[in-house]
């Protein structure tokens, strides 16, 4: 037996074995810090969030840790507040796409040759369509601007995309010869979802519902800025990105302060998702 040979199992065996992921870490960490900003929230702020009590866009001191924004309210406490928005907008609009993406997509995956073919022409249509597009078309229909609203139209935009992924995940998972054995043992359809096809899906979906939650938080933040998002007194980062943009010069931290807190964010939660990919398939972390 050659050197090689000897070796083989061991990489073999080390690939196999999942692992705790550098990028998994410093995405948790990332995404943990603004979770607990925002439960904070909950109980406590430095400030009530509606008060206007500070002079109009103070400078960062120890009594107002980021200043004041043109109102006299702590600027610190409306980006806690954010913080709370952005996780919000993001579970919600992952939750709704989930649920209409992933039983659009196996429906699908079980429909005829006819139907199937149809549904995948309408969901790469949706798909041709921004996300932001499909959102801002969602909201004009609807009564108005609103929290709720958004995350609707985040939710029915991004259905699309996990249809799609469904469908195609789906699909590979019904051709293994083990569906064919479940099925010849008197096992039914709902059956065969639940035992086989959603436990197979489910890693790869885990991933995308990770990197939709990212999309979500950005998109959220710009229908804020645009007047489409939350309105006030809810402080989206869009909506006080939109405020300070008159005011960059003489109160910099009025658009700096934002701007990082969405990028913190977004770069934990994109980690978090390269994280989990890691897991999933740990020879991507031995082939780099």
């Amino acid at each position: 037996m050659s050197a090689a040979d000897e070796l083989t199992p061991a990489v073999v065996t080390a690939a196999r074995k999942p692992r705790w992921s550098p990028t998994f870490t410093i995405g948790l960490i990332l995404v943990g810090i603004h979770v607990a900003i925002a439960l904070l929230t909950l109980f406590w702020t430095p400030y009530d969030p509606t008060s206007t009590t500070g002079g109009r866009l103070e400078p960062p001191s120890f009594i107002h840790w980021a200043g004041t924004d043109r109102l006299g309210r702590d600027f610190f406490t409306q980006i806690m507040i954010g913080s709370r928005i952005a996780l919000i907008v993001g579970a919600g609009a992952v939750a709704i796409g989930a649920a209409i993406g992933v039983t659009i997509g196996l429906l699908a995956a079980f429909a005829t040759r006819f139907l199937d073919d149809a549904l995948a022409a309408t969901l790469d249509i949706l798909i041709a369509f921004p996300t932001l597009l499909l959102a801002m078309l969602v909201v004009a229909a609807s009564e108005g601007a609103s929290l709720w609203s958004a995350i609707l139209a985040l939710g029915i935009a991004m259905s699309a995309i996990v249809a799609r992924l469904t469908r195609i995940l789906a699909k590979r998972v019904l051709q293994n010869d083990y569906i064919t054995a479940s099925r010849t043992s008197g096992t039914s359809w709902p059956g065969v979802v639940v035992r086989h096809v959603l436990p197979n899906i489910w890693p790869t979906l885990s991933v995308n519902f990770a990197l939709q939650f990212g999309i979500a938080v950005i998109a959220e933040s710009s229908l804020s800025y645009l007047g489409l998002g939350a309105p006030p007194p809810n402080a989206s980062w869009g909506r006080l990105l939109q405020e300070a943009q008159g005011t960059v010069y003489t109160a910099p931290i009025g658009a700096i302060a934002p701007g990082i807190a969405l990028v913190t964010l977004v770069i934990g939660i994109n980690l978090l998702a390269d994280g989990l990919r890691d897991i999933g398939d740990p020879t991507r972390r031995i082939s780099r």
